[in-house]
């Protein structure tokens, strides 16, 4: 049986370096959409993520393509008040619309309630993330004045069951909730970025960018959420919620966290 590999911190930083020195490495695992990660998993000579390094649990191994800002999922979490259960009781009946699959894939009169939204700017439905740091609480809020005109139909529909004010009580997150959540998903990383080319239709990684991230920071967390780097995801239907999200963009990673050194 081989002996298990165990890594320090520096003898990991030294690994890193000699894989990016390496160049143009192909992927170890056709066809599959990880490729980068589990083929640098292979290079290292660990399982899933599985970090080596004594006595730090905390730390982990993320890797991506350079330059890639898709949407990676954080981490799920329900607004409170959850008794109320409020995707399902309020937002879906009260403020969704007609699923595009109704009376096919789905039953008639399925309905939708699907909106990735952030701190920025209004979704064309009028909704929003607003954080109020007197109160410590991070809100969702819908305007019925920053609608978009093809949505005209649905908006007197809203009317009609609720009215055009804004969501009362408002669905939130309190600040302590989301810290610790957080917290406990993004813990202090190696984070490495490849090059990415293909070459008779294999894929090859040059993994040119290393980095050590440390010390999670919940203010740039908020922060990122008003800049539109984080973003939050209802997905709820009448007969399934799939749950409510915190997305980042990828390549924003380093903005949460405390303490960044570049190693490559």
């Amino acid at each position: 049986m081989t002996e298990p590999i165990i890594y320090t911190k520096p003898k990991l930083i030294e690994k890193l370096k000699e894989i990016s020195a390496s160049g143009w490495i192909a992927n170890a695992r056709t066809g599959n959409h990880g490729g980068i990660g589990n083929t640098l998993e292979d290079l290292i000579g660990i399982k899933e993520n599985n970090l080596p390094i004594p006595n730090a649990a905390e730390w982990e191994l993320k890797s991506q393509r350079i330059n890639s800002s898709s949407l990676t999922t954080l981490f799920h979490i329900e607004p409170s008040p959850r008794a109320i259960r409020f995707v399902p009781q309020i937002l879906l009946p009260k403020y969704g619309w007609a699923h595009g699959e109704s009376g096919k894939k789905y039953p008639a009169g399925e309905m939708s309630f699907r909106q990735t939204i952030h701190g920025l700017s209004r979704s064309d439905r009028g909704f929003m993330v607003v954080i109020d740091r007197k109160e410590r609480k991070v809100l969702i809020s819908f305007d019925s004045k920053a609608v978009d005109v093809r949505h005209s139909e649905w908006l007197k529909s809203v009317e009609n069951i609720i009215g055009l004010k804004e969501l009362n009580p408002q669905p939130y997150w309190g600040f302590d909730d989301l810290e610790h959540k957080a917290g406990t998903k993004l813990l202090n990383c190696f984070y490495v970025q490849a090059e990415v080319k293909t070459d008779n239709k294999k894929e090859f990684y040059w993994y040119s960018k290393v980095m050590m991230l440390e010390k999670f920071n919940f203010e740039g967390f908020l922060n990122e959420i008003e800049n539109a780097n984080i973003l939050v995801d209802f997905d709820a239907r009448t007969g399934h919620n799939h749950g409510t999200k915190f997305r980042m963009r990828q390549d924003k990673l380093p903005l949460l966290y405390k303490k960044t050194t570049v190693i490559i």
